[in-house]
């Protein structure tokens, strides 16, 4: 167990906050939970203590009636209300106040940038964002920093992140959608879009996506990886085509990617592109 974070508090715990809590009992932490429906957290809590009795962990989760209460004394805290920047601002100046000063606060939004929350906060230093998605079928979560954010703190989330067998995410400079969000957003929207303008019928979609997905699995390849096979050249003229016919400046490919291919730099094809890769 990370030797920096031992005790953690989790404010709100609905389908995420439950994961977060059920997951860090599993690496033996201990649990102080929050959330406004008393009678659901009661019947989680006792399912965990059975987990716990069950496992023979020594973790342990205790819960509480109100957010002082169960951010006292604790490392971190992590915050997974409803997706409301208001109620978000609400929350953190009472978890800052009764929290030790020590303790890191981090939400789990899915798409709040913590810089729209750090400043009801005092502690500016010791925020970020540790966003997940299914801690047990997916398990990834995106990490950034606010403006203000030290790098003890951001590497004392980081290697929270990485005891319970999570992969960090980081995004170096703040973007709205975060990593996977983001790119998980570009799918669905033109999946959205074939399927509304009746392009193709919604099976023939799924059946793409899911033999598209096979293929990364097999290969092993990331995104960044496959446009170097292909050839940078190739995809700029790909991407290029897609702007022509649409006009949208947002189609249009990034500036950086044309300077990479009039520097030769095509992928595997010419030794370099994204990767760096052994030539004959």
């Amino acid at each position: 167990m990370n030797s920096k974070i031992r005790k953690i508090s989790v404010v709100g715990a609905g389908y995420l906050g439950k994961q977060i809590i059920e997951k860090s009992l599993l690496y033996n932490y201990k649990i102080k939970a929050f959330d406004t429906n008393k009678e659901d957290l009661d019947a989680f809590t006792k399912r965990m203590k059975k987990t716990i009795e069950d496992k023979n962990l020594s973790a342990s989760i205790t819960q509480f009636n109100n957010i002082a209460e169960a951010v006292k004394g604790v490392d971190l805290v992590i915050e997974a209300v409803p997706e409301k920047l208001e109620l978000k601002r609400e929350i953190f100046p009472k978890i800052d106040k009764a929290a030790s000063p020590h303790t890191i606060i981090a939400t789990n939004s899915s798409s709040i940038p913590i810089s729209k929350i750090e400043d009801v906060v005092e502690r500016k230093d010791k925020v970020m964002n540790i966003h997940f998605y299914d801690l047990f079928m997916l398990p990834i979560a995106d990490i950034m920093r606010g403006t203000q954010t030290s790098e003890a703190t951001f590497e004392k989330g980081r290697a929270w992140l990485e005891s319970i067998e999570i992969t960090p995410l980081e995004v170096k400079k703040e973007c709205y959608g975060f990593v996977m969000n983001r790119i998980w957003r570009a799918i669905k929207k033109d999946c959205l879009k074939i399927w509304a303008g009746d392009h193709a019928d919604i099976e023939i979609v799924d059946k793409a996506w899911r033999l598209f997905c096979q293929f990364f699995s097999k290969t092993n390849l990331g995104p960044f990886q496959f446009m170097d096979r292909i050839g940078l050249d190739v995809v700029y003229d790909i991407e290029m085509s897609y702007f022509k016919n649409s006009g949208y400046p947002d189609d249009k490919p990034p500036d950086a990617l044309k300077e990479m291919v009039d520097r030769g730099e095509l992928g595997v094809k010419s030794g370099k592109g994204f990767y760096r890769y052994k030539t004959k």
